[in-house]
């Protein structure tokens, strides 16, 4: 972290520590420690929310892909500045959207998960291939090995004073206890608030990158077309080629996972007696752990393969599930954190074999089909728990998010491990 600050090392470049301010401000949103029950207390229900995740990644799905395409054709920067802009006019439209709405309401948070999904899209692989391929070409992954834990750390700490930040502002009774005494339809806005400053941030941070000079001559029309071809190449290349297809596929089952209890981790707060308040300072003690799994992946990565460590991880994945399924009051709280720290094992591990594998001119692309397949995943994961907590809540009344815990756990556990036994069966037989 000190070679950041004081711009020594890799970060020497321009683009490698604007790369991690972005990820930070970025990725580190003030709303995430309340994003199920911010949804919930706007008036929608628990499954509407969990509906809206499928409509943020039926946007990635549709535009992960073709975006890295046309960061490598177009330019990585331009696509930055527009997921940037379409931050800011997500968090516009959470701070204006009418609460008890109707269907004007859901229609609104419909469009603000399809822009979330957009602006996902849009940033995802061309951020990290900006950054990478300003580097020099001597000691280029060692150079990136440094980059990305600078920014997993940065986004730690980022992580931990968004947390608590977001939890006390949702919060007006703790407000009040501060002498700060506002409306609580006001307090509900104020960590969308936050986040929009950071995507104005965003805004001016991206524009200030320098462009990596990757894209095709030509006109716009041709570079599209390009962009079209280097979509099916690459797609194509990365399912076709074992070492990289069975990293992928792994991460996305313990991604996907993951990422589903990221969503509804609140209401399950509410489940186990937390108060609102709290909700906070768990994400921030959550982002204070993240801050050593940098360290911790570099180290699995270097004793296990891929395939090993995101065995681990799997098998951690399915232990946290386990401790969360009989939410036991304040308990959960410590497999929730567990769950939590794998998303940064799993990324670490994941982009690290996948910058070794890509060409440069392909990078952003192949980085965003991993996302698109990531995002499919969680997008499926999102689906399947949504309709389990339908048919929870017409048998168990307002027991359904508990029971759905319970019944997640057993199908979640089986595909895991059977995914793991044929990747390592197929390891086995093919010698690497």
């Amino acid at each position: 972290m000190s070679s950041l600050l004081h711009r020594t090392g890799p970060f020497a470049h321009r683009n490698a520590r604007l790369y991690v301010l972005f990820t930070v401000l970025y990725n580190a949103r003030a709303y995430y420690p309340v994003l199920a029950v911010f949804f919930v207390d706007l008036g929608l229900t628990l499954e509407r929310f969990v509906f809206l995740n499928l409509m943020w990644a039926l946007a990635i799905f549709t535009l992960e892909v073709p975006s890295g395409a046309l960061a490598d054709t177009l330019g990585r920067k331009k696509l930055m500045v527009f997921a940037s802009v379409l931050m800011v006019i997500e968090m516009t439209i959470l701070l204006f959207a009418p609460k008890n709405g109707g269907t004007l309401l859901f229609a609104l948070c419909i469009l603000n998960r399809l822009l979330s999904g957009t602006s996902e899209a849009a940033a995802s692989g061309a951020d990290e291939a900006i950054a990478y391929d300003a580097l020099p070409e001597e000691g280029r992954d060692q150079a990136w090995d440094e980059v990305l834990s600078a920014a997993m750390r940065w986004r730690a700490a980022g992580f931990l004073i968004a947390m608590a930040l977001g939890g006390l502002l949702y919060d007006p009774v703790w407000l009040a206890k501060l002498g700060i005494h506002i409306p609580v339809e006001i307090a509900h806005r104020l960590p969308a608030a936050v986040v929009f400053c950071q995507g104005i941030a965003c805004v001016i941070i991206t524009s200030r990158l320098e462009e990596t000079p990757r894209h095709e001559e030509g006109t716009t029309g041709e570079r599209c077309r390009t962009a079209f071809r280097l979509t099916m190449q690459t797609a194509k290349m990365a399912f076709t080629t074992r070492s990289i297809a069975v990293v992928i596929v792994g991460g996305l089952l313990i991604d996907s996972v993951a990422r589903n209890f990221a969503t509804v981790n609140s209401e399950y707060f509410r489940l186990i007696g937390i108060p609102e308040w709290a909700f906070g300072f768990i994400g921030a003690a959550t982002g204070l752990t993240n801050f050593f799994v940098p360290e911790i992946a570099r180290k699995l990565n270097a004793r296990f393969s891929p395939l090993g460590v995101l065995g681990i991880a799997g098998a951690l994945a399915v232990l946290a599930l386990a401790l969360l399924a009989p939410a036991w009051p304040w308990f959960g709280i410590l497999p929730s954190m567990m769950l939590m720290t794998l998303l940064g094992l799993v990324g670490f591990t994941v982009s690290r074999h996948l910058h070794g594998c890509a060409d440069s001119s392909q990078r952003a692309t192949l980085l965003s089909v991993r996302g698109l397949a990531f995002n499919v995943g969680y997008g499926s994961v999102s689906l399947g728990f949504s309709l389990l907590l339908a048919k929870m809540r017409e048998v168990h009344g307002d027991d359904a998010f508990r029971q759905a815990l319970l019944w997640q756990l057993p199908v979640i556990a089986v595909g895991i491990a059977l995914f793991f036994a044929w990747a390592w069966r197929v390891k086995s037989k093919s010698g690497r």
